[in-house]
Formats: structure tokens, C-alpha cells, sequence
């Protein structure tokens, strides 16, 4: 008997010991995306700004109707330059939820998978489901906005090119199509941005540990 109440003891023992070191882990993996989460909204933020800088500078330049165009036209190149670093952290982005945002999820259905009790688990999957539901929706908003991104740039980058070797009254006047083309293009960007920041305040709160 006595040999039984030890073996059972030490079972017991083992499972608290397994359940102290898995527990850290899963908890390390919620804030890492939590903190993910919030690092992109504050980069999808700084992007939004970035998109309203370029074009302020670029309407900044085809209106202007005296003096020197040059400095309009360097500062539009200046916005240029920080668009495309934003695309760049975009894409980063993009390519981290897709990897080891997705591996959360994966180890979270795995822990689900595994509770015993049917009612709590059946719950525990709801919940799931909707964090999940979201956070695919964020990943396809994010992308929408990266698709869009190629030909807004391309059209920043045949803008500054035109005007390169022909900063000039006309040289402008030239490039207005191309400058409504843009402006068309940021508006999808800037839809699928501004939806994607909403949803990440969303995931943010429902993965926050705090109790509002």
C-alpha cells in the first residue's frame, strides 16, 4: 500500500513538474504574438503616415505654380525612399505572421486537442476559432495592402524618373497621369491598411493579459 501511495506521489509530482515547464512556454508564446501584434499596428500606423507623407509631397510639387520646383521635387524623392523602407517592413510582416505567427496557432490547437473534459474543450475551440478567424483576416488584409504596394511604388518610381532629367513646368504637367494613378492605388493601400489597424487593436485586446 504504502509502495502504491509513493508511486502515486511521484506521479503526481511528475505531472505538476511537466505542467510548470509547458506552462511558461505557452504563455511566452501568447505575449510574443501579443507583442507582435502591437509592433505591427505601430509599424502599419508609421506606414499609413508614410503613404500621406509621399503623396502631400507629391501633390506639394504638381501644384506649385512659382519659383523653383527643385526643392519640391527632392523632397518628394526623400518620401520616396522612406515609402519603400515601409514596403519593405510590410512585406517582413507579412512573412512573420505566414511563419512563426502561424506556429502559436498550431501549438495552441495542439494544447486544445488535448483537454479531457468534452465541455471545456468544445469552448476552448470556440475561442480558438475566433482568435484565429481574425488573425487570418488580419494576415489577408496585410497582403492586400503588400499587393498593392508594387504598383504604387512603380508609379512613385516612373514619376521620379521622368522628372529626373526634367524638373520643369511641363516635365510636371507630364506626369499627372501617373500622379492619378498613384493617388488611385493609395487609396486601396490605405483601405486595407486602415481596416488591418482596426483589427489589430481587436487581436491586441483579446490577446492582452490585462482585465479591462
Amino acid at each position: 500500500m504504502l509502495i502504491e501511495i509513493d508511486a502515486m506521489k511521484k506521479q503526481i509530482l511528475c505531472l505538476i513538474g511537466i505542467a510548470s515547464l509547458l506552462a511558461p512556454g505557452a504563455r511566452a508564446n501568447q505575449e510574443l504574438l501579443a507583442r507582435s501584434i502591437k509592433d505591427a499596428r505601430i509599424e502599419t500606423a508609421r506606414t499609413s503616415e508614410q503613404l500621406k507623407a509621399t503623396l502631400d509631397a507629391l501633390n506639394t510639387l504638381t501644384k506649385q505654380t512659382k519659383g523653383d520646383l527643385r526643392p519640391a521635387y527632392n523632397a518628394f524623392c526623400s518620401e520616396i525612399s522612406k515609402t519603400e523602407e515601409a514596403a519593405s517592413r510590410t512585406r517582413e510582416r507579412i512573412k512573420w505572421m505566414a511563419g512563426d505567427g502561424r506556429q502559436y496557432f498550431q501549438n495552441w490547437q495542439t494544447t486544445v486537442g488535448g483537454i479531457a473534459n468534452k465541455s471545456l474543450r468544445t469552448k476552448s475551440q470556440k475561442r480558438f476559432d475566433s482568435v484565429k478567424k481574425r488573425y487570418d483576416k488580419l494576415e489577408t488584409l496585410l497582403e492586400q495592402a503588400g499587393d498593392k504596394f508594387r504598383p504604387f511604388l512603380s508609379d512613385l518610381g516612373d514619376i521620379q524618373k521622368a522628372l529626373s532629367t526634367d524638373v520643369t513646368a511641363d516635365g510636371v504637367k507630364a506626369i499627372r497621369g501617373s500622379v492619378n494613378s498613384a493617388t488611385w492605388n493609395h487609396q486601396f493601400i490605405n483601405r486595407s491598411v486602415n481596416s488591418a489597424l482596426k483589427e489589430m487593436d481587436k487581436m491586441e485586446e483579446s490577446l492582452s493579459s490585462e482585465v479591462k
